[in-house]
């Protein structure tokens, strides 16, 4: 399984030039032939103009048309990161999954909205979390402040998860705690992470990058500086059960002792 990961940069309020950026990355992506190619968070219009309702796309059609067509024409399942959506004037941070004929396999909406950058103030949290698969092999996304909550990726690892795709706009001044935290979730779920950032600034905001594709053990197979940049890596699938054999933390859960 080869994973490609797109961190671009992206320009705020411009749903236009994203749409430019991510066709040219993905094109120049298909060089090295991946079975998965993953986008940051907020790729459709950053994090966050404002007001932000004017700049949201409306039940995501527009996002959803276009990474679905990518799909189709590279032959290529898509992670689309996330978007900004609207729908009964409410706002959603948005991730929608394509296969590779452009088929829509999963949808989530973030689940822990930022609240020191207000995110909860404009955004609905969702209230569900999704797994599916791409090529036969399990998958979940979680978005930028959900890696900070433990409980949700155990709550999808224990469902046999095998990749977990974290899009993210998040900031420099956090950098150690993305690359910490990204390798302690593949490590205590023995899962491999792909860890997809943005690129640049918003104004005062600026992103880390470090785009990050990890192994079970923890190990960084391929890892971006903060520019914009392609990285890729395949995914031994085989080291899964080897890790899982040798330390069998799923087996050895106390599930009955915990949150009590």
């Amino acid at each position: 399984m080869k994973v490609s990961l797109l961190q671009m940069q992206i320009k705020l309020g411009d749903f236009t030039s994203n749409q430019a950026t991510i066709h040219r990355l993905i094109e120049k992506s298909m060089e090295n032939k991946p079975d998965i190619i993953a986008l940051p968070e907020m790729w459709n219009v950053g994090f966050f103009p404002r007001p932000l309702n004017e700049y949201a796309d409306p039940n995501g059609e527009k996002c959803q048309s276009f990474l679905s067509n990518l799909a189709k024409q590279y032959n290529v399942n898509i992670v689309g990161g996330s978007i900004a959506r609207i729908t009964d004037k409410q706002l959603y941070n948005t991730n929608y999954t394509f296969d590779r004929s452009g088929n829509l396999v999963a949808s989530y909406d973030k689940i822990h909205l930022f609240s020191p950058a207000k995110e909860d103030k404009l955004f609905t949290a969702g209230n569900k979390y999704v797994v599916f698969e791409l090529d036969g092999i399990r998958c979940a996304v979680i978005i930028c402040y959900d890696l900070r909550f433990c409980e949700l990726v155990r709550s999808l690892t224990v469902q046999n998860v095998d990749l977990l795709f974290i899009p993210a706009a998040w900031p420099i001044e956090r950098k150690m705690h993305w690359e910490i935290l990204s390798q302690a979730r593949a490590i205590e779920n023995q899962c491999f992470v792909a860890a997809i950032n943005g690129s640049g600034r918003f104004h005062k905001f600026h992103l880390c990058g470090n785009s990050m594709l990890i192994n079970p053990w923890g190990k960084i197979l391929e890892k971006a500086t903060e520019a914009e940049s392609i990285i890729v890596a395949e995914l031994n699938l085989q080291l899964l059960q080897e890790i899982r054999s040798s330390i069998n933390v799923f087996h050895d859960r106390r599930p009955d002792l915990y949150f009590k």
